[in-house]
């Protein structure tokens, strides 16, 4: 049938496609134990269905089928309920008839349209011996077909950027598709879910700030020196050689609260001195002289901490986020913060002298001090 040949092919491409990828796979020496989902085939009987012999008896497709199934698997034709347990009640013929194959020519098939039993040998043409899929793996209802490996060494994901231009350059027929799954769909399915969630409690982080200080600069002054930490992870992660993936999206998150941290310690001494009557330049440079300590001490023991898991293959990103991007970002912010609190609050520099310059006649131009 039209339905039988659609569904060969079918079966016939997603085997071939597999090959290509597993071929692809393996000439590549980090991949290995390189297989597919589907197992090998195995070989099945199958009985040839004679359309005009069996039309003029009365038997249907279905019937055959059916008739084969009650000689030799069984049928479920009932339930017996014993206490909690239902037992499934199986029809079927007795051990003896059903334990060898050339038994099948005996089989009797119930012809509804003629009310009578059909020899098995007058609806079909032959009994053939093929190879056949025995498992036939699904993905959403579609049928599918999944060409793993694991790597030797490295990353799931450094292996994956490396295949991933051969395999999508496997031509595909209109209504294939390829998805990649594995580690790159569980990282990307958690920084979705984690994306969802970072909006409402980043604002709430705005929120307790501005609370905090009951002003804007003090945050707007927080929060643009949180970006800094990008400088330091980009350079780990390339230092390292490990990919931007969900561990190290969750270290970028904690390595923010760690520099809002710093920012507010130093703000807010800045902001204590200058309420003490002290002089608002000389508060922020006592400011970042009296916190660069504390600040530079606490940043010290978070990475020293966060060192050893440099070994651990699943932690790696995240030890390699918060220790680059919290050393540079902390020698960073040191500098940045006290900056952007002067320019912010608009605080001139008493010992340095403005210089403007005044246009003389004759067309020279001077410079003279303020």
């Amino acid at each position: 049938s039209l339905w039988e040949i659609l569904n060969l092919r079918l079966v016939q491409f997603l085997g071939f496609g597999s090959e290509q990828a597993k071929s692809i796979m393996r000439d590549d020496s980090v991949a290995v134990n390189v297989r597919d989902d589907w197992r090998q085939p195995v070989k099945v009987i199958r009985p040839i269905y004679a359309e005009i012999p069996a039309r003029v008896a009365g038997v249907t497709r279905p019937d055959l089928a059916g008739a084969i199934e009650m000689a030799f698997e069984g049928r479920r034709v009932g339930v017996y309920r014993e206490e909690d347990d239902l037992l499934p009640i199986i029809a079927r013929a007795p051990e003896e008839e059903r334990s060898d194959v050339y038994n099948m020519n005996s089989v009797q098939i119930w012809s509804s349209g003629t009310n009578r039993a059909v020899p098995f040998s007058q609806v079909t043409s032959t009994v053939q011996t093929v190879s056949d899929d025995n498992i036939i793996r699904r993905l959403n209802r579609m049928r599918a077909i999944k060409a793993q490996t694991d790597q030797a060494y490295g990353t799931s994901e450094t292996l994956r950027l490396r295949i991933a231009p051969a395999i999508e350059a496997i031509e595909l027929p209109a209504g294939y598709q390829l998805e990649w799954q594995g580690e790159y769909k569980s990282s990307r399915d958690g920084q979705a879910a984690l994306a969802s969630k970072i909006p409402p409690i980043f604002v709430f982080m705005v929120l307790v700030v501005i609370l905090l200080f009951d002003r804007l600069k003090q945050p707007a002054i927080i929060y643009l020196t949180v970006p800094l930490a990008i400088i330091g992870v980009t350079v780990g992660l390339l230092v390292t050689k490990q990919p931007f993936g969900f561990m190290a999206l969750l270290g970028i998150l904690s390595l923010s609260g760690m520099l809002i941290k710093n920012s507010i310690m130093l703000i807010d001494e800045t902001d204590g001195l200058i309420r003490e009557g002290m002089d608002r330049y000389k508060a922020v440079v006592q400011a970042g002289v009296s916190r660069s300590r504390p600040v530079a001490m606490a940043a010290l023991t978070t990475m020293l901490g966060m060192i050893p898991l440099f070994q651990d293959a699943f932690f790696v990103a995240l030890a390699v986020t918060i220790v680059f991007g919290l050393g540079f970002a902390t020698v960073l912010t040191l500098i940045v913060v006290p900056v952007l609190y002067a320019v912010f609050f608009r605080i001139p520099n008493p010992d340095g002298s403005r210089r403007e310059s005044v246009g003389p006649p004759g067309g020279v131009f001077e410079e003279a001090p303020s």
